[in-house]
């Protein structure tokens, strides 16, 4: 009963022109109540899986002497990488099948085949799922980037920002994008750079504020070496590992000046002098830079060098912020829920009324970023049976004395018409991250034996962040003590997952 439950939902989309492949496949579909959808080429498969709920398997047919068929395939998995794909081919192509299982089809079957040998081959690729998870992770408003990203355009800002992106795909010109920091702007670079024909090359980011000057030059333009044999060593920089790909520049204010005018001239003349090489490199890479603060700041406290800004500066790309797309959020709480629920191996919750209702009202100052990090808290704790009341701040407690400083628009969010201030989303998401942390450091102190070092690599922390934690947490061992814990605990790392702070 419940197989055919299973294969009642299950979506064919065949890409061939031939009957001799179309007539098993039709037999084979009204024999299992499969629906089945016929295209003729390649692209029209593509358009059809990018507008229309992916189908559950895609067939695709490789004509002799077709060349195209192996391209659509590469942008089939970069567009939907989760989608089974099958291949149909003839004896005298059986060349191209280590291409494309390289390339990501899961399996190749060679012609003449036998209609019981399809329908087998088809049932072990299909995937069962429910209605509402094929729903989220199949609907239109969500664009798979890879693996762990996904693009979200369920509101009209952000149908007009996916539209912009297809537009400067079309284009090799540099490219300035900006938004608050957690706002996808990363995402977006993607984006454009898997619609582009350099979708086949290498995508890589580079964080301008993560290194120190020299450090930053190092791992833009490489360097060569004299090794204690005379030799020279060179090792290669984004700019050349990323020959006919994209390179993205974050935090590109944050970027030395000196670096700022070597990257103007790499944009102007499309080569650079290697450190420590007076031989000239040619380079062929779309740049992308991205920054999260205010332009006109960095320009006015000259972070950023006016030259390179007026040169990335043609064509730009504004990301908005979360709170700018509020319709959005059910569909991106949904959808994180589900991703990092398989991912961790967890089953998925579902959010309360309560929990919704907090989400649509906070500003998420964190964007994106924070949204993901308040969804595996939930992910851990669930939120149907907390009591909301219990989260709130104690009058003695610092975050009730800074609330009681808020007057205006703030003071006016913070407290209901009944003069009870009800729980904030900070507040929900400390409590939940706390008591996730405790949990956490509770189970595997148990599960071990109270073998700390055991523990620690449980937790995947590291033996003096789980020390500091038991500290804190004022935790004792029960072989010596009867109390486990007491007292407020701090903010961390539980579980393997890292907090930012809300």
């Amino acid at each position: 009963m419940a197989e055919n439950l299973v294969e009642t939902s299950v979506r064919l989309l065949v890409v061939s022109r031939e009957p001799a492949v179309l007539r098993p496949l039709w037999s084979i579909g009204e024999a299992n109540s499969w629906n089945l959808e016929t295209v003729g080429g390649g692209w029209e498969a593509l358009e059809r899986v990018q507008s229309g709920i992916t189908p559950s398997l895609l067939l695709l047919d490789l004509p002799r002497g077709e060349a195209d068929g192996l391209h659509i395939l590469r942008w089939l998995r970069r567009l939907r990488p989760s989608l089974p794909i099958v291949l149909l081919s003839h004896m005298d192509d059986v060349g191209r099948k280590k291409e494309a299982l390289r390339l990501g089809a899961q399996d190749f079957l060679v012609r003449p085949f036998h209609e019981k040998q399809l329908e087998l081959i088809i049932k072990s690729h299909l995937v069962p799922l429910d209605d509402s998870t094929e729903a989220e992770i199949f609907s239109d408003d969500i664009q798979q980037i890879s693996d762990d990203k996904f693009f979200v355009c369920a509101s009209p800002i952000m149908r007009k920002l996916r539209t912009q992106a297809e537009l400067l795909a079309q284009t090799d010109a540099p490219l300035l994008i900006l938004g608050e920091a957690g706002s996808g702007k990363a995402t977006v670079a993607r984006l454009i750079h898997n619609s582009s024909v350099r979708s086949g090359s290498r995508f890589m980011r580079v964080n301008c504020a993560a290194l120190p000057g020299d450090l930053l030059e190092m791992e833009l333009f490489g360097s060569d070496r004299a090794s204690s044999g005379g030799s020279v060593r060179t090792k290669l920089g984004a700019f050349e590992l990323c020959e006919k790909g994209t390179i993205l520049l974050e935090e590109l204010s944050e970027m030395p000046a000196g670096l700022q005018a070597r990257l103007h001239q790499v944009l102007q003349n499309k080569q650079f002098l290697r450190p420590n090489s007076h031989t000239a490199v040619n380079v062929e890479v779309r740049v992308m830079a991205a920054i999260s603060g205010s332009v006109e700041q960095a320009l006015s406290e000259r972070k950023l060098r006016e030259d390179l800004y007026y040169r990335l500066s043609a064509f730009t790309v504004q990301v908005p912020a979360l709170r700018q797309r509020r319709e959005e959020l059910p569909l991106l709480l949904h959808h994180f829920m589900h991703h990092l629920a398989k991912h961790y191996g967890l089953p998925a919750r579902a959010f309360s009324s309560a929990t919704l209702d907090a989400c649509g009202s906070y500003s998420w100052p964190g964007n994106l970023k924070e949204l993901g990090d308040f969804v595996k808290r939930c992910l851990v704790m669930g939120d149907k049976d907390l009591d909301f009341g219990a989260l709130l701040p104690s009058p003695n407690s610092k975050a009730e004395h800074v609330t009681s400083k808020l007057s205006g628009p703030e003071a006016a969010q913070t407290t209901g018409e009944s003069g009870e201030r009800p729980v904030g989303l900070k507040s929900l998401v400390q409590s939940v991250k706390l008591e996730a942390e405790r949990n956490a450091i509770t189970g595997a102190l148990e599960k071990t034996g109270w073998n700390r070092k055991a523990a620690a690599r449980l937790l995947k922390v590291s033996y003096r962040t789980l020390l500091y934690k038991i500290e804190q947490y004022h935790m004792i061992c029960p072989e010596n003590h009867t109390s486990r814990f007491s007292g407020n605990g701090v903010t961390g790392v539980g579980n393997g997952f890292k907090g930012n702070g809300h």
